[in-house]
């Protein structure tokens, strides 16, 4: 069955802080308030517009949801909560800020049958978080997840590659401890530099450099193949596409790309093929096979892997779909040996 958002979007409600990169009104292209009876109406009318049975989950985003006021929080929860209980949806989720967690706050989410909290994690490098004015700490990140574990949430990590201050060690550092926390979920946005934030001044006045759309593809190519072979999910990477975000007076600079999940998997898929044909290629045509799903990740976002292929290696290369491979499949054969890449964990077998 589909899963579907129902998303619920709180932007500047509730954070004490400014990050520097934060224009949210931009980044969700939401403006204004909810209440409870537009919770109400949103999820009757994502619901009864639907014309096959889903998966519903109603998703609070865009602020901190667990820093607004509590009579807030109870006003927003109750209608969806009431939902859940009628099965009209089966799951309610909530984004916050690893410092606005606590046992209070925990045992109300639970109450009102919440139970998937996500963290704005960003970066696990105190320097980064300061730069950016997150206000919170690394150590904030590991209490708040082992506290959602310990009431039995699902955890998801948000992280940032890109913030002023963050070099490949710090990224490769960040990685690292994510990995070690094992979140359930992670999403990736590399920064982008909105108008009307103090990283658009910053940038502007030549004191912070922007990710180019290449380079936040690397980075969060590394981050999301490291995720998946800890066994960690990666849900999304890059900013949802929105008038604003397409509207290049509102985005000035960074690594906003619509596709930059599918550029993302094509660098992922490309980097683990290549070490293969690196080594597997001699003489002989080879043949790349994959599950039609994996078409675009395998033979790369607008054929960009297929046309670096033909100028790397002198050798004719087929690639065909092949039915009997699983997705995160690479098959790669030559006239005397046969491999598959499991892209899930980076293992290369031989047939």
């Amino acid at each position: 069955m589909k899963t579907s958002i129902i998303p619920i979007f709180i932007p500047h409600i509730g954070c004490p802080y400014r990050c520097v990169f934060c224009n949210q009104w931009r980044i969700t292209g939401r403006r204004g308030v909810p209440d409870g009876n537009a919770v109400a109406r949103t999820i009757k009318e994502y619901v009864t517009s639907a014309a096959e049975k889903r998966h519903w989950e109603v998703a609070f985003y865009g602020g901190s949801f667990t820093a607004i006021p509590m009579a807030l929080q109870e006003e927003l929860l109750a209608p969806a909560y009431e939902a859940l209980q009628q099965g009209r949806i089966q799951a309610i989720r909530c984004s916050t800020r690893p410092d606005c967690i606590d046992e209070e706050i925990l045992s109300r989410l639970k109450r009102y049958g919440l139970s998937t909290v996500e963290l704005g994690v960003q970066s696990m490098d105190d320097a980064v978080l300061a730069r950016a004015k997150r206000g919170h700490t690394a150590q904030d990140v590991v209490t708040a997840t082992a506290l959602l574990r310990e009431h039995g949430f699902t955890v998801g990590h948000q992280l940032m590659p890109g913030l002023p201050g963050e070099d490949w060690n710090s990224l490769q550092d960040t990685t690292a401890a994510i990995c070690r926390l094992q979140p359930d979920i992670a999403r990736i946005y590399p920064v982008v530099v909105i108008a009307d934030t103090e990283l658009a001044d910053m940038y502007r006045q030549g004191d912070y450099t922007p990710l180019s759309v290449h380079e936040g593809v690397l980075r969060a190519a590394y981050m999301k193949q490291a995720f998946v072979e800890a066994g960690i999910q990666c849900i999304r990477t890059g900013l949802q596409a929105t008038e604003d975000l397409d509207d290049p007076a509102q985005v000035l600079a960074g690594a906003y790309a619509p596709a930059m999940g599918e550029m993302v998997d094509t660098r992922r898929y490309r980097i683990l093929l290549f070490r293969l044909l690196d080594e597997a290629v001699r003489q002989d045509s080879v043949v790349v096979s994959y599950n039609r799903r994996d078409t675009s990740r395998v033979r790369g976002y607008g054929g960009s892997t297929v046309k670096q292929a033909k100028m790397c290696y002198a050798v004719p290369i087929q690639w065909k779909e092949d039915a009997a491979l699983p997705e995160g499949t690479i098959g790669v054969t030559c006239r005397n040996a046969a491999w598959q890449i499991d892209v899930n964990t980076g293992t290369i077998y031989t047939k």
